[in-house]
């Protein structure tokens, strides 16, 4: 089967700002993104139907036997062998949400085509997990890393921790990838597993507790305070205190400070002795900007911290309210609380905003990307181009930098 995850439109846009930059499916929860845990599943590749500003870099393969999957449906074995047994034209439901199609022989080339199809019969499945807000990435990274920990070490032998200095408490709960190094840390995975990801690091003095994964590359610094339900992706350097939150990818957090109940993008820098507010001193429920409502909505959460979208920075000393939003590429700063909704190429902080043109925005990419040896291209480009644009209507300021 060819497989081709497919954005809902209506999910897309409640996961914005994330999803300025990606699919839905390119998501971290849990040690995977979501597409890669259908690959894993499924032991195929996969492409993505997306926003056609995105194809470019997140391109769409059209086979013969096409299964389209809703790239916001976590995936389980029962889920899978479901989709899996699909005839020709059928769909899967769940609830009112459509999960898969098989679309053997059907021309669904774009978003529009599919989601306008109507299946002659419509299956049901039972519960799934659906990422259909920007908060259940964090309310479900705990179940996500357990899940994805027994996917990807089912049958397989960790590396030794090879640390005498180095407490474990439940090591047969604890998965440690090639090329790792742990110095005179304390892992505990009394709670849940803790996975290290190929030639990641924990530093001196590091506390870790389960859920917890680290990717490939990735540094837990010195001193570090990982409070379980975090997920860091590939190369993150990563410190101070941070608890229930997901960090994507190529991001630094590397030093004291707390994050919590919070879900971070790629290509961001977090000042040092920056704080995030996840409760709010009244104890009442979180309201945080939704892109699709146009203003504030309802999480029904207690605990709701930062949200922050693709190549964003932070100055040292920021401080970010409970339920805080920021765009993409937002370089904020100064004393006070900022707004808790920065939209996208924001240049400022408590004392007001501006606009951060591209010309900036670009050179401070070219910088960023350079140091781990990667382009920022004309696709990656275009990308902050049409968000530049598509993001306009929430700049209300008249300046630029």
């Amino acid at each position: 089967m060819n497989i081709i995850l497919f954005d809902d439109p209506a999910i897309r846009q409640d996961l914005l700002p994330l999803t300025f930059t990606r699919p839905v499916a390119d998501m971290r929860v849990g040690i995977l993104t979501i597409a890669e845990k259908w690959s894993k599943y499924i032991s195929a590749a996969v492409s993505y139907l997306t926003q056609p500003y995105l194809q470019a870099k997140y391109g769409v393969a059209f086979g013969i036997n096409n299964l389209y999957i809703n790239g916001a449906v976590c995936p389980n074995q029962e889920l899978v062998e479901q989709v899996q047994a699909l005839k020709m034209g059928e769909a899967l439901y769940f609830d009112d949400l459509l999960v898969a199609i098989n679309g053997d022989s059907l021309e669904l080339h774009t978003l529009e085509e599919l989601i306008a199809y109507t299946s002659p019969v419509r299956r049901e499945c039972g519960p799934c997990t659906v990422i259909r807000n920007v908060w259940d990435i964090f309310l479900e990274n705990g179940s996500q890393i357990r899940s994805d920990y027994t996917l990807l070490t089912e049958g397989r032998q960790s590396q030794p921790i090879g640390d005498k200095y180095t407490i474990v408490y439940n090591e047969e709960d604890i998965f440690i990838e090639e090329g790792v190094k742990i110095r005179a840390a304390i892992l505990n995975a009394e709670n849940g597993p803790i996975y290290l990801g190929k030639n990641a690091q924990v530093h001196e003095g590091a506390v870790i507790k389960g859920p917890f994964a680290l990717g490939e590359e990735s540094n837990v610094n010195v001193g570090g305070k990982m409070r379980g339900d975090v997920s860091i992706g590939p190369f993150c350097k990563i410190g101070g205190e941070v608890a229930a939150s997901v960090i994507f990818g190529y991001t630094n957090k590397g030093h004291e400070g707390y994050l919590g109940n919070s879900v971070l993008g790629e290509w961001i820098n977090i000042g040092a002795d920056t704080n995030t507010s996840n409760l709010k001193n009244n104890y009442a429920e979180v309201k945080i900007w939704n892109y699709a409502k146009g203003g504030f909505k309802n999480t029904g959460q207690q605990f709701c911290g930062l949200i922050m979208g693709d190549h964003s920075k932070c100055g040292i000393n920021t401080m970010f309210n409970t339920g805080t939003v920021v765009g993409v590429s937002a370089n904020i700063f100064g004393p006070g609380f900022p707004r808790n909704f920065i939209p996208s190429f924001s240049w400022g902080g408590a004392a007001g905003f501006e606009t951060f043109q591209m010309r900036k925005v670009v050179e401070v990419a070219e910088k960023v990307m350079g140091r781990r040896n990667m382009l920022l291209d004309e696709v990656e480009r275009g990308i902050l181009n049409h968000i530049f644009e598509e993001t306009q209507q929430y700049r209300v300021w008249d300046k630029k930098v």
